[in-house]
């Protein structure tokens, strides 16, 4: 398993610890380190995951929410939820990692650590989400150079 992989992974316990307890999330990133005995070399990747999904949270949801029409967010199992923000966060604000890994790294963590039905759930809000709302911002980013965020 790559690098990046585990970061993600790390990054959805944290998110998913944060679901539970409005703490600090770089105090929390850092408790689940130690407790955790993550490698230095995923922390960093890591780190900036989820103090971006955490800035950035509410226009993550509203991603969300425009794509799963039948689910209002907080309907949505916890994991589900912060496996889709990480992915939206990603697909949204980090230009050096192509949509569509991010897509496919969410659903294999949804296959590994959710219900069931998660991978193809998670699947099916980001494949919507990457349909309408990346390819848009996609699109506006050729007009101008650096359109899509990288802000923190």
């Amino acid at each position: 398993m790559g690098k990046r992989r585990r970061a993600r992974e790390l990054a959805v316990q944290v998110l998913f610890h944060l679901e539970f307890s409005p703490d600090d999330p770089s105090e929390v990133f850092d408790l689940i380190c130690e407790n955790f005995e993550a490698p230095e070399s995923i922390r960093e990747f890591s780190k900036m995951l989820v103090l971006g999904v955490c800035n950035k949270k509410d226009r993550l949801d509203w991603a969300i929410s425009q794509s799963s029409k039948n689910w209002r967010i907080d309907r949505m199992t916890r994991l589900d939820r912060s496996i889709l923000r990480l992915a939206v966060f990603e697909m949204m604000f980090v230009p050096d990692v192509p949509p569509k890994v991010s897509l496919d790294e969410a659903v294999e963590i949804g296959k590994i650590f959710g219900s069931e039905d998660s991978g193809r759930y998670i699947n099916g809000v980001l494949d919507h989400i990457y349909n309408t709302i990346i390819k848009e911002q996609s699109e506006g980013a050729e007009l101008t150079e650096g359109a899509i965020e990288h802000e923190i």
